[in-house]
C-alpha cells in the first residue's frame, strides 16, 4: 500500500509542478467528469494524463487507450504513472499493448515501463517479448543497455526457464552480467 500511496503523491506533485492550480478541479473530479476530459477536444496533456490516471486506478477501462498512449510517451514519468495506472485496470488487453510496445524497436528508447509492466503482468506475453526484445538488445554497443537491464530483472522475477538462454548469453555483456546471474539464480 506504501508503494501506491508513493505513486500518487509523486504523480500529483508532478501534476501540480506542471499545471499549478488549474490541475486542481480534476484531481478531485467523478468518472464522468474525468470521461469527459479524455473525449473533448483541445485538452491538455497534463488534463488527459490526471483523467486517464485517476480511472485507470480506479479499474474503469474507458482509461486504457490514452494509458497506452502515455505509456508510449517520451516523458518517464508519464510512462511510469500510466504503468502505474495500467498495473491496476485488470483490462485483458495491457498485457498485448506492453509487449507491442516493449517489442517495438522503434520504441526501444521509450520501453522500459513497458518492459517492468509486463514483469507485473505476469502474463503468457510477458515472458516471451521480455526474451524478445532482450535478444534484440544483446547485440554489441547497443545504446539501450538501461531497457536490456530491465528486460533480465523482470525475466529474474518471472523466473520463466524459456529465459535461461538469454540470460546465459546476456553475462557476457558487462552491463548485463551482475543482474542476468541473479536473474538465472531465480530460474527453477
Amino acid at each position: 500500500m506504501e508503494t501506491v500511496d508513493e505513486e500518487l503523491r509523486a504523480f500529483t506533485e508532478r501534476i501540480r509542478a506542471e499545471a499549478g492550480a488549474a490541475c486542481e478541479p480534476l484531481l478531485a473530479a467523478g468518472p464522468q467528469e474525468l470521461v469527459g476530459v479524455l473525449t473533448a477536444l483541445e485538452q491538455p496533456l497534463w488534463a488527459r494524463e490526471v483523467a486517464a490516471f485517476r480511472l485507470g486506478c480506479a479499474g474503469d477501462r474507458r482509461a486504457f487507450e490514452s494509458l497506452v498512449l502515455l505509456l508510449n510517451h517520451r516523458d518517464p514519468a508519464r510512462c511510469v504513472s500510466a504503468a502505474h495506472a495500467l498495473a491496476r485496470l485488470g483490462d485483458p488487453r495491457t498485457a498485448r499493448a506492453a509487449a507491442a510496445l516493449a517489442t517495438n524497436p522503434l520504441r526501444t528508447a521509450y520501453a522500459i515501463s513497458a518492459v517492468r509492466l509486463l514483469a507485473q503482468l505476469r502474463a503468457p506475453e510477458s515472458a516471451p517479448a521480455l526474451i524478445a526484445t532482450l535478444t534484440r538488445l544483446l547485440s554489441p554497443n547497443d545504446p539501450y543497455w538501461r531497457v536490456a537491464v530491465a528486460c533480465v530483472e523482470a525475466l529474474g522475477d518471472l523466473a520463466d526457464p524459456a529465459a535461461r538462454p538469454a540470460l546465459t548469453t546476456a553475462q557476457s555483456h558487462p552491463r548485463l552480467a551482475v543482474a542476468a546471474t541473479a536473474a538465472l539464480r531465480k530460474l527453477p
